[in-house]
C-alpha cells in the first residue's frame, strides 16, 4: 500500500482498465522502474517509506501549488484563499511586470511567476497560466485536403514532395475548388544521417521543420549563384530530375535519404556561396534572435551529428550536452561555420512555410494550413540531446494491450517526465506549440489524450509491462488554448482508439476538435450499427480514412485484407475475412442507398467514393477531411502498422487505381478528382447554417432523413 500511495502522488498507475469492468494491476517492478525514471528510489522499502515522508513534508510546507490554472471567462481571477494570514504575494508576468496586493483581475493572457512569502518565513513560487476559456472556433463549415506531403510530387520536385508543391495544391485547391484547408503530416526534422527512419512521425525534433522539404530553386539566393558554381549546380539539378523520374516514371520508391543528399550539395552552393543581402541579412538576424537558444542548440546538435553521428551519448563526454559542448563551437571554426549553416536552412525553411501559409489564405482558405504535431521524438535526436533534462531516461511511449493489440505497442519514443514540465513552468512544451503554430491555421495532435495520460514502457520490457503516467491535463491544455488563442488558430486532437472516460468532454469544453474515422462511427453502446450522421460530433474532423488505415477504394474492393493475409498480418481465415468484410462493407452501401446518396445504377467504386463523402457531409461535422489519395482510387496505405521491411511504409507517391504514380499536375487534371472536390465545394458552399446537413435547412439532392 506504501507503494501504492507513493506511485498515486507522483502519477504513476498501479492499475489499469482495457475495457468497462475489466482492472489490470501493474507490476512492482513495472511501478519501481517508472518511479526512479521520475527521480524517486522506490527499490526497497525503507526507500519507498523514506520518499513519500519526504514528499507529505514537502506538501506541508509549500504554500502554494506548482501550477496554478485561470481559464479566463471563469470566475474573476483572485489570490489563492488559503494562505497563513499575512502571506505576502508578488507576480511577475511573462512580460516582465510586477503585480502586488490585489491587482490580480488585471493580470493579462500569459504564463506569470507567483511567489509567496508566509511570516513565518517560508516561500514558495508557483507558474500561474491565464488562458482564454476555448480555443478559437472556425467561422463557418469547410472541407480540406489530407495530404502525405513527401508523397505529392510535381514536375518540379527533387524526388519526393515539398513545399513548392504544398504552396501549389493550397493555391489551386483553394481557388479551385474551395477549400478550407490543407492537413499535413509533420513536417518536423528528422533524425540525421543515412538511412533515416522515413517515419514523420519519430523525428529529431518536432520544434523545427526539416529542410528537406525545401523548394531549393524558389531560394532567393539560389539565382544568384555565380558562373563558377553554377556547372555544379547544374549536375545537381540533373541529379534531381533523375531521382524524381525514378519515382514518377519507373516505379521506384520515394527515397528521402537521396533527395537529402542532392539537396544538401545544392544548399551547400547556394547558402555557402552567396552573400545575404542587407534586407534579407537582417530578416535572418531577426529569426536569430527570434528562436533563441533553442534554435542554437539545433543546429549545433545538427554539426555535431554530421561530423560525430547521430548517436550522441556515443559522442565524447563535452559534447554530450548543449551547454558542455559551446565551448566546443566557440573553439572550431569550421564547426561554429557548420552552426550557422543550419541555422540559415531553418531560417529558409520557415519562410517557404509562411510563403504556403500565406497563399492559402490568398486563395481564400477560410483555415489555411493544418500542422500535425508527432506524440514524440526520437530517442537519439535534437530534441533528446538539447532537452534532456525533460524526458525520462530509459522509458518509451507506447499503448498497452487492446482488442487490435495483444502485446501492446512501443513506439521507441521517450516520454516528456511531468514533473521537469511543471518544474520548468511549462517552457519546452509552451515553445514547440508556439514554433509549429507560426503558420498554422490550425494545428492537429497526434494521440491527443497524451496531455492526460501516457503509457511508459521500461526500457527492455514488453509493452505489457508498461503503465501509465498522468500529466496534469489542466495545466497542459490551458498552454494549449493560450498559444492557439495567440496563433489565431484551431486545435484538432486524434482522439482514436482508448480513450478514458471524460477526456473526449474535457476537450470539447475547450473548444478542441476531435477526429471522427466513418468505419469506426458505430452505435457501439446499443445496436452496433453505422451511427446516423445526425448523431456524430460537431466539432469534429469527419474523413473516410487516415494515413494509418486503408485507403476508400481499398476498403471497399476488399484490398485491404488481401494485402493484410500476404503480408501474414490477419490469422484467420482468408476467405471468411474477406467475406466478413464484404459483408460490411455492404452494409455500409446499402445505407447509402436507403438515405439517397447512392442511387439506383450508380454502383461502381468512383461512385461509392462520392457516396462515402456525401454521408459525411451529412454529419453536422464542422470540418471534413478528403484524403487525397481517395480523390484518385489509390488502394495502397501510406502506412501499415506492424509492418518494418514488410512493406514500403512512408515512401509511396501519389497513384491511380492502377497504382501508377501521378504529379500534382495529373492530380489537378484527374476527372475523378474534379467530380468529389466540385460536389464538396457546392454542398459546404450551400451549408449557410455552418453546421453541415445533420441538422440545416440544406441536404443533398433527394438524401432522405436518417
Amino acid at each position: 500500500m506504501t507503494l501504492a500511495r507513493l506511485a498515486a502522488r507522483h502519477g504513476v498507475a498501479t492499475a489499469y482498465s482495457p475495457s468497462e469492468g475489466v482492472t489490470v494491476p501493474v507490476s512492482d517492478a513495472t511501478v519501481v522502474a517508472v518511479l526512479g525514471a521520475l527521480g524517486v528510489d522506490a527499490t526497497t522499502p525503507e526507500a519507498v517509506a523514506a520518499a513519500l515522508g519526504a514528499a507529505e513534508r514537502a506538501d506541508r510546507d509549500r504554500l502554494l501549488p506548482r501550477t496554478l490554472v485561470h481559464r479566463r471567462g471563469d470566475e474573476p481571477l483572485r489570490p489563492p484563499v488559503d494562505l497563513p494570514s499575512g502571506t505576502r504575494l508578488r507576480v511577475t508576468t511573462e512580460e516582465g511586470a510586477v503585480v502586488t496586493g490585489r491587482d490580480w483581475e488585471r493580470l493579462p493572457l500569459g504564463v506569470h511567476t507567483v511567489a509567496a512569502q508566509a511570516p513565518d518565513g517560508r516561500t514558495s513560487t508557483s507558474t500561474l497560466i491565464v488562458s482564454p476559456a476555448r480555443v478559437p472556433a472556425p467561422e463557418r463549415r469547410a472541407y480540406g485536403l489530407l495530404v502525405q506531403l513527401y508523397s505529392l510530387l510535381s514536375q518540379r520536385s527533387w524526388g519526393m514532395g515539398d513545399l513548392g508543391d504544398l504552396r501549389e495544391l493550397a493555391g489551386w485547391a483553394g481557388r479551385t475548388h474551395g477549400a478550407g484547408f490543407i492537413q499535413v503530416n509533420p513536417l518536423h526534422a528528422g533524425v540525421p544521417g543515412a538511412p533515416t527512419d522515413p517515419s514523420p512521425y519519430r523525428p529529431s525534433s518536432r520544434r523545427f521543420p526539416d529542410p528537406v522539404h525545401l523548394r531549393i530553386e524558389e531560394i532567393p539566393e539560389y539565382a544568384l549563384v555565380g558562373p563558377e558554381r553554377r556547372e555544379e549546380l547544374d549536375r545537381i539539378l540533373a541529379e534531381a530530375a533523375e531521382l524524381r523520374e525514378r519515382v514518377l516514371g519507373k516505379g521506384a520508391l520515394i527515397d528521402r535519404d537521396a533527395v537529402w543528399e542532392v539537396k544538401r550539395r545544392a544548399l551547400e552552393l547556394v547558402v555557402g556561396g552567396v552573400e545575404l543581402g542587407p534586407g534579407r541579412r537582417a530578416d535572418f538576424h531577426d529569426f536569430l534572435a527570434d528562436r533563441g537558444r533553442p534554435l542554437e542548440d539545433h543546429a549545433t546538435y545538427q554539426a555535431l551529428a554530421e561530423r560525430h553521428g547521430h548517436h550522441w551519448r556515443d559522442w565524447p563526454e563535452e559534447l554530450r550536452g548543449p551547454r558542455t559542448a559551446e565551448s566546443a563551437v566557440r573553439a572550431d571554426p569550421e564547426l561554429a561555420a557548420r552552426v550557422d549553416f543550419h541555422c540559415r536552412l531553418a531560417w529558409l525553411t520557415d519562410r517557404q512555410l509562411a510563403d504556403a501559409a500565406a497563399t492559402a489564405r490568398e486563395a481564400g482558405m477560410a483555415i489555411g494550413i493544418v500542422h500535425d504535431l508527432a506524440v514524440g521524438v526520437h530517442p537519439e535526436g535534437s530534441d533528446a540531446w538539447a532537452q534532456q533534462d525533460a524526458f525520462a531516461t530509459g522509458m518509451s511511449v507506447g499503448a498497452p494491450p487492446d482488442a487490435f493489440n495483444s502485446r501492446g505497442q512501443d513506439w521507441g519514443l521517450p516520454p516528456w517526465r511531468p514533473d521537469a514540465l511543471a518544474a520548468a513552468g511549462y517552457a519546452p512544451y509552451r515553445g514547440l506549440l508556439r514554433e509549429l503554430l507560426r503558420h498554422a491555421g490550425a494545428l492537429r495532435i497526434d494521440h491527443v489524450m497524451g496531455l492526460f495520460r501516457l503509457w511508459w514502457v521500461p526500457e527492455g520490457h514488453e509493452p505489457t509491462e508498461g503503465t501509465y503516467v498522468r500529466y496534469d491535463a489542466e495545466a497542459m491544455l490551458a498552454v494549449l488554448v493560450l498559444e492557439a488563442h495567440r496563433a489565431g488558430a484551431l486545435v484538432i486532437g486524434e482522439d482514436l482508439g482508448t480513450v478514458e472516460p471524460g477526456v473526449r468532454e474535457e476537450l470539447a469544453r475547450r473548444g478542441v476538435f476531435g477526429t471522427s474515422v466513418l468505419w469506426f462511427e458505430r452505435d457501439w453502446a446499443g445496436t452496433g450499427r453505422p451511427l446516423p450522421p445526425a448523431r456524430w460530433r460537431r466539432e469534429c474532423v469527419a474523413t473516410a480514412t487516415t494515413h494509418d488505415l486503408p485507403s476508400t477504394a481499398a476498403r471497399l474492393s476488399g484490398d485491404h485484407v488481401a494485402l493484410r493475409h500476404r503480408l501474414g498480418l490477419a490469422d484467420g481465415d482468408p476467405v471468411r475475412d474477406r467475406a466478413a468484410d464484404a459483408a460490411e462493407t455492404a452494409e455500409w452501401l446499402g445505407l447509402f442507398r436507403r438515405l439517397g446518396l447512392l442511387p439506383e445504377g450508380e454502383g461502381d467504386e468512383e461512385a461509392a467514393v462520392r457516396a462515402v463523402h456525401r454521408y459525411l457531409l451529412a454529419s453536422p461535422a464542422r470540418m471534413v477531411g478528403v484524403w487525397l489519395p481517395d480523390a484518385v482510387g489509390d488502394r495502397r496505405p501510406q502506412n501499415l502498422p506492424g509492418t518494418w521491411d514488410e512493406y514500403p511504409n512512408w515512401r509511396l507517391p501519389l497513384a491511380g487505381p492502377d497504382g501508377q504514380p501521378l504529379t500534382l499536375e495529373q492530380f489537378a487534371a484527374s476527372p475523378r478528382a474534379h467530380a468529389l472536390l466540385h460536389e464538396l465545394h457546392t454542398r459546404t458552399a450551400s451549408d449557410d447554417t455552418a453546421d453541415g446537413w445533420g441538422s440545416a435547412r440544406t441536404a443533398p439532392p433527394g438524401a432522405r432523413s436518417v
